[in-house]
């Protein structure tokens, strides 16, 4: 499905690749993550309304608009950018309009990614290269001291993973490789997957689990006939 239909539906614009306009060199330019490759994701990753996200590098909000709407999580956008952060705003206003239980489950924070504080109901981090290894790692230290002051399982989902990013995590952290979902393109590519690492719990890979079927266009259907009954 072409993405101008969901941004449609969804009532937001986040396509647009762009270039930073800055001087901060360990951030990396906003590009969204193909609704393809998160519909693909969450056929193979159960999730639903008790979890909290967290996007770091958010962009214009779309990761947390998507997962807000097929499975009500919450998640909280952290983006660097200023005008970014106004757009993923303006897309907040539009989305809720017509998806109102949003209120109080989607956070946008204009700051550094380094800067933000680990809350202790985020349990699910999101990072789609964001940023250099470095800030990476002093992330990831404050979600372990998370965990360390309120004791949960926590996973990290690693997008088009960099190979620092994936070295740290498997050789100086006790976050353990539960699953990876491969894309079409990884044959071509081999970063054209998600690498998810769990902290918290017994080792257990998640392949063998039960997965969630989300599917686009059904769910995109079921809602409109929900919308247009309580007009």
């Amino acid at each position: 499905m072409k993405e101008s239909v969901i941004e449609k539906m969804l009532r937001i614009e986040t396509s647009k690749s762009e270039t930073r306009m800055d001087n901060m060199k360990q951030y990396n330019r906003y590009e969204p993550t193909p609704y393809d490759a998160l519909e693909t994701l969450f056929k193979h990753y159960e999730v639903d309304d008790k979890d909290f996200f967290v996007d770091f590098g958010s962009g214009k909000g779309r990761f947390s608009f998507f997962v807000n709407y097929f499975f009500s999580s919450g998640c909280t956008s952290v983006e660097l950018v200023e005008e970014f952060h106004k757009r993923a705003l303006k897309n907040y206003e539009s989305y809720v309009k017509r998806n109102p239980k949003a209120v109080g489950k989607l956070f946008y924070v204009n700051n550094y990614a380094e800067k933000y504080e680990i809350s202790k109901f985020e349990n699910k981090f999101y990072f789609f290269n964001p940023f250099s290894v470095n800030i990476f790692i002093g992330i990831v230290n404050k979600i372990i001291k998370s965990v360390e002051l309120n004791n949960r399982v926590v996973d990290i989902i690693l997008y088009y993973p960099s190979i620092e990013y994936i070295t740290f995590l498997e050789r100086k952290t006790a976050f353990q490789h539960v699953m990876e979902v491969t894309l079409e393109e990884y044959s071509k590519n081999p970063r054209e997957k998600f690498a998810i690492y769990r902290l918290g719990e017994k080792f257990e890979r998640l392949e063998d689990k039960c997965v969630i079927d989300i599917n686009i266009k059904t769910v995109m259907y079921q809602r409109n006939i929900i919308c247009e009954n309580n007009k």
